[in-house]
């Protein structure tokens, strides 16, 4: 008995020892060799040392397909429980067969089980295609579900909102390959080696006759950039993975979680007199809102979410006294703020996720409003406007708005600084310029023929330029009237001030009408 049993023993053990080897050392080695990282050592490199548990490891051992080209299972980053499933392109190319799917689904849905992140690390062509001779039908069924794993886009939606789900997209994935990231909340890609598309270039050059690349059709710079598909875009595998612990670290494990608080000693009564000389005065001249934020957050550390796409809104995590907090921003270096129909996407998709996570929501304004032109109108401005004044509208947590220099028409309402919007907080520069126009517009419209009728054009001109910007868009005579505004500040308090609020606002409770949900203008 004792002889059957170490035999078991060790057959056990040399089975979990291939199983490891994936594909086999040859195809390993061929993975290292093009500077790439194997499915096994991204997990590694993802989670703290030594923390990973692996769940079905010996699938498909037997037929020579160890985990069905997927190993899945949990461990920790930092300490904190999160579940991982990485594609293994030694096995099948990472292709998606049945049992592979059915990891990938259970990878999401134990995730969602045990109220913990999910962090999918994808590196697959898409479905596996059987042979005619195979059988299985155009839609791919098997006897567990989808054979190519389609059924994984009910976890990953099941989950959304509930937990949060990161994507790292470590290879040329296309099909199912990219909706189930697509799902998720964060999109990672490795510039040069990442693609995401539907169609490949081959099928683009079938069908439609373009000669397209892989990295001019979806490589990171396209969907980092242009689309907007992906929120960022790292140096190499190394980089990327770590740049996911760093975005799980502002997080909460859950939606019934706060996210954790860390302490960088940076003083929370702390006065920072350069604010006032990042901003200019003049509201036509441009400067970097980056860094107005480095001065606001704790020791300046700023997680940019989607930096290359529609760069005119500045999204991303910061901590104030040690408190995870969601900045959107305005940033005058780019079409001087202006709100378009990609940065509303973008601002939209962001508060919603903050919402969704018990994270306050700081907005820091300085915008001349929506832009204008015909490519706006007809890209639909309307309908993606509104999908920014429903998520604020929707939005329950903490919010908390700072307007640092010009908020003029529609920016008001984009911003959410006008009443009925849900801001709980709407603080004020004493410098800053307001009203439905920009003072020189509205003195041009209510002014203008006075000033062609003027001796001196010029000079009356900027009489009543002055009149306007010291009487209708100065703050301290907004204030006399307007309960909205629930201070001035000066611009060296504003980071004690918004540490303030939040210690005031850290218990609010907003109740809402029962329903099944909303319809958002998508």
């Amino acid at each position: 008995m004792e002889k059957f049993k170490e035999e078991r023993i060790a057959q056990l053990r040399e089975a979990k020892a291939r199983a490891m080897l994936g594909g086999g050392e040859d195809k390993l080695a061929k993975v290292r060799a093009k500077g790439k990282l194997t499915a096994r050592e991204r997990i590694d490199r993802l989670l703290d040392p030594g923390s990973f548990v692996e769940f079905n490891m010996l699938i498909g051992h037997l037929d020579k397909m160890p985990g069905d080209g997927v190993v899945a299972g949990y461990g920790t980053v930092n300490g904190r429980v999160v579940c991982v499933y990485s594609q293994d392109t030694t096995v099948k190319g990472g292709s998606i067969g049945a049992l592979h799917g059915f990891k990938m689904y259970r990878t999401v849905e134990r995730a969602l089980e045990m109220q913990v992140p999910f962090v999918g690390i994808h590196d697959s062509p898409g479905a596996r295609t059987p042979r005619p001779e195979e059988g299985g039908g155009a839609l791919g069924t098997g006897a567990i579900g989808e054979k190519n794993g389609g059924s994984i886009f009910f976890p990953n939606t099941q989950a959304s909102g509930a937990i949060p789900q990161i994507s790292a997209i470590m290879g040329s994935c296309a099909g199912i390959s990219v909706y189930s990231p697509a799902l998720t909340d964060f999109i990672f890609m490795v510039d040069g080696a990442s693609h995401m598309f539907i169609t490949g270039p081959l099928m683009v050059k079938s069908v439609m006759g373009e000669d397209v690349t892989a990295e001019e059709l979806g490589g990171a710079a396209v969907h980092c950039s242009v689309s907007g598909v992906a929120d960022l875009r790292a140096e190499n595998e190394e980089a990327c993975l770590q740049r996911i612990r760093e975005l799980l670290d502002f997080l909460p494990s859950n939606h019934n979680q706060k996210p954790p608080r860390v302490d960088y000693g940076d003083d929370p009564e702390r006065l920072d007199d350069s604010l006032a000389e990042i901003v200019p005065s003049n509201p036509n001249k441009a400067y970097d809102m980056h860094n107005v934020i480095y001065a606001l957050v704790d020791k300046g550390y700023f997680f940019e979410i989607k930096p290359e796409f529609a760069p005119e809104m500045i999204v991303g995590f910061g901590r104030l006294d040690g408190q995870t907090v969601g900045i959107v921003a305005n940033q005058p270096m780019v079409r001087a703020g202006s709100l378009t129909v990609d940065s509303s996407d973008k601002q939209a998709r962001f508060m919603r996720f903050c919402d969704s996570f018990n994270i306050p929501i700081i907005l820091l304004v300085d915008t001349p409003a929506y832009m204008p032109g015909t490519n706006q109108e007809h890209g639909g401005i309307i309908r993606h406007g509104a999908k920014v004044l429903y998520a604020l509208c929707e939005a329950t947590v903490p919010r908390m708005a700072v307007v640092l220099r010009k908020a003029y028409g529609g920016g008001n309402l984009g911003m959410g600084i006008v009443p009925g919007l849900g801001t709980d907080i709407i603080y004020f520069w004493p410098t800053v310029e307001m009203g439905v126009l920009g003072a020189e517009q509205a003195v041009a419209l209510f002014y203008g023929a006075d000033i062609m009728k003027a001796e001196n054009p010029a000079e009356f001109r900027e009489q009543k330029l002055k009149e306007y910007r010291e009487k209708n868009a100065n703050p301290l005579f907004e204030i006399n009237h307007n309960w909205y505004i629930d201070d001035l500040i000066e611009p060296r308090e504003t980071r004690r001030a918004l540490i303030r609020g939040l210690k005031l606002l850290a218990d609010k409770k907003v109740a809402r009408y029962s329903k099944r949900h909303g319809n958002i203008p998508l």
